[in-house]
């Protein structure tokens, strides 16, 4: 599969395994896949008037607090549980990144992906079939992640949600 994607997609997933190394993680997830692609640089987000510094910085946050999004901690709170103070509490005891999944140094080696980074690309070929397109390129990741739960609401409260994204895409393919 990865013979069809273009360089800077393929510079995408090796970045998103660089991320998830880095952070200490066992595996690759649909958020490194996301934090990737920004970090690779991602014009169609930029496109769509979205602060990549802002969704970096949330990924981070959602990282560290062990999956939970800033949309969820925001709903908790209203239950009066301080998702913030939680997660210092067990980093206190435990040490920092401790929800993260964090195990120490960053392991060298092979880090490999999660079913659910596995079907994002999986869904990224769809969309490029879809698409009529013969190479798999950033977008085609950016709309798979966009139906991925998790990535898909992160994308959607900057308004980039999948029938933006499509929308755009098509444009941009049209002329």
């Amino acid at each position: 599969m990865f013979e069809r994607f273009t360089r800077d997609a393929r510079l995408a997933v090796i970045e998103a395994q660089l991320v998830a190394r880095q952070s200490g993680s066992v595996e690759v997830g649909p958020a490194d896949l996301l934090a990737g692609l920004v970090k690779t640089g991602l014009p169609l987000l930029t496109e769509l008037g979205v602060d990549t510094g802002d969704l970096t910085a949330e990924l981070e946050r959602t990282r560290r607090r062990g999956g939970v999004s800033d949309a969820d901690a925001e709903a908790l709170t209203e239950f009066g549980i301080d998702v913030e103070r939680i997660v210092e509490r067990v980093e206190q005891t435990h040490g920092e990144g401790a929800l993260a999944g964090r195990l120490g140094p960053a392991k060298r080696g092979h880090v490999p992906f999660t079913a659910q980074s596995k079907k994002t690309l999986e869904l990224s070929l769809r969309e490029a079939v879809k698409l009529g397109d013969k190479h798999l390129g950033q977008e085609h990741i950016l709309l798979a992640l966009a139906q991925q739960r998790g990535t898909d609401e992160l994308l959607a409260r900057r308004g980039a949600d999948y029938v933006t994204l499509r929308r755009v895409v098509q444009q941009r393919k049209a002329g």
